[in-house]
């Protein structure tokens, strides 16, 4: 329901409203077709619509949107106007230019750019796709989305629902969400609906409360005169479905305030209200004031007034609790159980549940279908599994744009490679390290002095003093490092850590193989060591052997290379195979 909203601080008066969608998030879609189609018909009307992740239009385009949009600068930018999605850039906001800690704008001045050069903010057309391909459909896809079954319900619920048929979504929600202290009411006969009085009815659901209705477990307490019959029984999913929103409605009874429904309501203690203080909060109304002193008090007085003076609704529209308005339907509601059971023998078949059940392939191609990729090939004939591919893949995303936000998936297979400018990591390493090699730091001083060194290590610090007026080259310095890379090579290759990488191996002719023999165990042993690790070779088999690891479920491996549009088969490997 949307309310009038009076001025607070900068906002101008507006309409405005919440809703608590649950665990449906097609409810939170449906509320944006809505916004959207109203801002279409009343193109003098902008809107703008979050939710407790935030602006999650742009989450749902996060693929597509430009590198300077992030939570921390969106507020005030994203809205609707005239039925089309805007964001108003960076740049509009006044005397900032693209500084990216430019303070987000004031509504005020997000209609007044909006108003004057609507154009120009018109979000780009992925971004207007994506948003608008989750609410393509409606109105037509709500049919989609409601479940009918049959139910075996106390007279006394079919009635309030043929009057509230909304009523059953305040049930599931009481039913499914239930705690010990909820239960009390229910481990007796019940007061409000009691079991004798029951008869089979057809009820809509939308999907998502039939599916949190259905797939909990739930046995009654005896004492409150619910039983279920045999499993085998045809009757039975109609009976524990009844049961259960027998229970709900009844747990929504027990919570009445226990008042008259013609009763005066104090409006300062009702939901609307403190909506309305929490955004008051939000606004920094109360201007950092302790809460209890007397300047906040002024103020709350202040809030109360206007209050009750512009925002209070009329007795008659004041939100009521769902038991006392269920409370109130009894009361007013006739019950005839005979009408009521000549219709049970009539009823229309209720809906096939078999969409509960979903398949791990299904699940996997709704996945993709989200992510718009094409579905891999279920042929093994026409399956090409390129462990090259694999490998590049692998390197592409390791040389993508990471930091604490995350990293850059490779979505495009056209881009261009990395290239290495040789001449640009020289200098790098001299700005680095230095271009005198004389330039040691303390560390590589105290490391000296904790080593033994030999004769020959002497004789070659005394060479290396020669030298010290000598300018070393970049060249000379990479090679030197090369040097230092390869020595340590050199002693890792003896160790657990060098053994456990593959090496790639060289096609040896009989004639270097036997000179290789005859120079001794020592000098293969050296040629083995210094052969180069198959760097492909140690990826595939490390990603594999992850792969693996997975059983079959998500991993890292797997979603790394999906994302990337790398798909590998299944392990049908046996233990003990060769």
């Amino acid at each position: 329901r949307l309310l009038s909203v009076p001025r607070p601080g900068e906002t101008p008066e507006h309409i405005g409203g919440t809703t608590l969608f649950g665990d449906n998030v097609e409810d939170e879609w449906f509320i944006v077709y809505l916004v959207r189609e109203i801002t279409r018909e009343f193109p003098g009307l902008a809107a703008r619509i979050d939710d407790n992740d935030g602006e999650f239009l742009l989450i749902e385009a996060a693929d597509f949107l430009p590198k300077w949009l992030n939570p921390e600068n969106s507020e005030n930018r994203v809205f609707f106007y005239k039925g089309e999605l805007h964001i108003i850039p960076l740049s509009e906001t006044p005397e900032q230019g693209c500084d990216l800690s430019a303070p987000c704008p004031t509504i005020p001045q997000a209609l007044a750019l909006l108003s004057a050069r609507s154009e120009e903010f018109l979000a780009a057309e992925p971004i207007r796709a994506a948003v608008n391909k989750r609410i393509d459909g409606y109105p037509e896809k709500i049919q989609a989305s409601l479940h009918r079954a049959r139910c075996f319900l106390p007279a006394g619920i079919v009635a309030v629902l043929r009057q509230r048929p909304s009523l059953v979504a305040a049930a599931v929600q009481a039913f499914y969400l239930r705690d010990p202290g909820d239960l009390r009411a229910c481990r007796r006969p019940f007061r409000t609906f009691p079991a004798e009085q029951r008869v089979m009815a057809l009820v809509t659901f939308t999907r998502c409360l039939y599916a949190q209705l259905a797939q909990q477990k739930f046995v009654p307490d005896r004492r409150s005169g619910y039983t279920l019959p045999a499993p085998s029984d045809p009757q039975y999913r109609a009976y524990e479905l009844g049961i259960k929103l027998a229970h709900g409605f009844e747990i929504l009874c027990s919570k009445s305030s226990k008042v008259a429904p013609d009763a005066k309501r104090n409006v300062l203690s009702g939901p609307l209200w403190e909506r309305f203080l929490r955004s008051l909060k939000e606004k920094d109304y109360f201007k950092g004031e302790m809460e209890g002193s007397a300047k906040y008090l002024e103020l709350l007085h202040m809030a109360e007034d206007h209050f009750q003076q512009s925002v209070a609704v009329p007795e008659s529209s004041v939100e009521v609790s769902p038991g006392d308005e269920i409370l109130a339907l009894l009361q007013t509601t006739s019950i005839d159980l005979k009408e009521f059971e000549r219709e049970a023998a009539c009823l229309p078949p209720e809906d096939d549940d078999s969409w509960l059940d979903i398949t791990p392939d299904a699940l996997d191609q709704m996945l993709k279908e989200a992510r718009n990729e094409s579905l891999p090939s279920t042929n093994e004939e026409e399956q090409k599994y390129d462990l090259e591919t694999v490998a590049e893949s692998m390197k592409a995303f390791v040389s993508k744009v990471s930091s604490h936000e995350g990293a850059e998936m490779p979505w495009s297979s056209d881009e261009s490679h990395v290239t290495f400018d040789v001449d640009s990591f020289t200098k790098a390493l001299d700005r680095i390290l230095g271009a005198d090699s004389e330039e040691l730091d303390s560390d590589d001083l105290d490391e000296e002095e904790e080593f033994d060194f030999s004769d020959g290590d002497d004789e070659d610090l005394d060479a290396g003093n020669q030298r010290q007026d000598q300018k070393v080259s970049p060249e000379e310095l990479v090679g030197s490092l090369r040097s230092y890379m390869n020595e340590m090579d050199r002693e890792l290759a003896q160790t657990n850590v060098g053994k456990s990488f593959t090496t790639k191996k060289r096609g040896a002719s009989s004639v270097e193989a036997a000179t290789s023999e005859s120079a001794g165990p020592d000098s293969g042993a050296e040629d083995a060591e210094l052969a180069p690790v198959d760097v492909d070779m140690n990826l595939v088999a490390n990603l594999l052997e992850s792969y693996s690891a997975q059983a079959g479920l998500a991993g890292p491996t797997s979603n790394i290379l999906q994302s990337m549009g790398v798909y590998l088969p299944e392990n049908t490997d046996h233990t003990g195979s060769s």
